[in-house]
């Protein structure tokens, strides 16, 4: 435990005071020669016999007062205290195909490489979303809940891979429905980003996914990954990376996957979203960063965590005690009997 939270102004302590007491002592010596030079030492001691004498107590709460004020601004601390943390965030789900077609190389080295380089821009920019990250193929499955933790985002990212669930086959259905059920406590507009070559194996569940996205404020912000010509997709590599076989469909032919761009604009235009084509990862993410702009945000709490409680207020109190006390410290006559007035006044 750090016995102070700002140790660096007892440091500043030090100077402030041997700055006070150069001060004080180049003062006195002032004062000492003048009363000299003006009077004389018996004399001014004539004049001033019936004054209170500046004591060395006053000076002491003087002097107290700053060192218990930069107490105070150090921060001493000791005991601990729970801390929620609250923020206004909007809502976000980032939904990635991971399909067998994503490692198409028609970008380089790959679409899905591609895909994750582009989130991590992505991520990082966007500081005030709450972002829950959704894997699918032919299914959809939450990879990530919704959270502001940009460190398990990003590793929740890295951990994407072509082919990672055991169903096949790519439905765009899937993961608007589950983003719909995982937004549907959060009120307002919300935003699915959709990254996808595309292709859809259950065009015919397509009407009830723009139906319940509507429903649920969800607008679709759609980014196409490939190009048009489309490509092989890669079934078997070496080691090295080379590739020793092409993934071929049922009836034994070498598929090619192509990037179907009619099917993510109707998607995206449905639910008020956008459509973006894949160009460069800095670019897309600026792209997407722009279309979640003025989404509806809410409360939220972001994290719970034990700190140690400030006592400042200890040491502070302490330094107004000496300071009203060096403020009011008697000064002026002091009382004397008649008798020794007119002793005084005899000399």
């Amino acid at each position: 435990m750090e016995l102070f939270a700002k140790p660096i102004f007892l440091l500043y302590l030090i100077p402030i005071c041997l700055l006070a007491g150069l001060i004080g002592w180049a003062g006195l010596k002032l004062k000492t020669h003048l009363i000299r030079s003006l009077f004389g030492t018996q004399a001014y001691a004539k004049l001033t016999a019936n004054l209170r004498p500046v004591t060395r107590w006053r000076g002491s709460l003087f002097f107290a007062t700053l060192v218990f004020l930069f107490i105070a601004l150090a921060g001493p601390q000791w005991g601990t205290e729970v801390i929620e943390a609250q923020g206004t965030f909007a809502q976000t789900i980032i939904a990635v195909d991971v399909s067998a077609s994503m490692r198409a190389q028609d970008l380089k080295p790959d679409r899905l490489d591609n895909a994750k380089k582009m989130l991590q821009m992505l991520v990082s920019n966007l500081k005030e979303e709450r972002i829950g990250i959704i894997a699918f193929t032919s299914q959809a499955y939450i990879q990530c809940p919704i959270t502001t933790d940009q460190d398990a985002l990003n590793y929740f990212i890295n951990s994407l891979q072509p082919d990672m669930l055991p169903v096949p086959g790519t439905s765009l259905a899937a993961p608007v429905q589950l983003a719909a059920r995982m937004l549907s406590k959060y009120p307002g507009q919300k935003a699915l980003i959709l990254l996808t070559d595309g292709e859809d194996h259950s065009p015919e569940e397509l009407q009830a996914a723009r139906q319940t996205a509507l429903k649920n404020g969800i607008r679709i912000i759609a980014i196409g990954i490939g190009t048009k010509e489309g490509t092989l997709i890669p079934a078997k590599t070496d080691r090295s990376g080379r590739i020793l076989e092409y993934k071929k469909d049922k009836d034994g032919k070498t598929v090619v996957s192509k990037l179907d761009e009619k099917t993510l604009l109707e998607l995206a235009q449905a639910t008020d979203g956008v459509y973006i084509s894949y160009t460069t990862p800095a670019q897309v993410a600026a792209k997407v960063e722009e279309a979640v702009k003025g989404l509806d945000r809410s409360v939220s709490k972001t994290m719970s965590r034990a700190a140690y409680k400030n006592r400042y207020a200890f040491p502070l109190i302490l330094a107004i005690l000496c300071l009203a006390g060096y403020l009011l410290w008697p000064r002026g006559q002091k009382f004397l009997p008649a008798e020794t007035k007119k002793e005084i006044q005899k000399r």
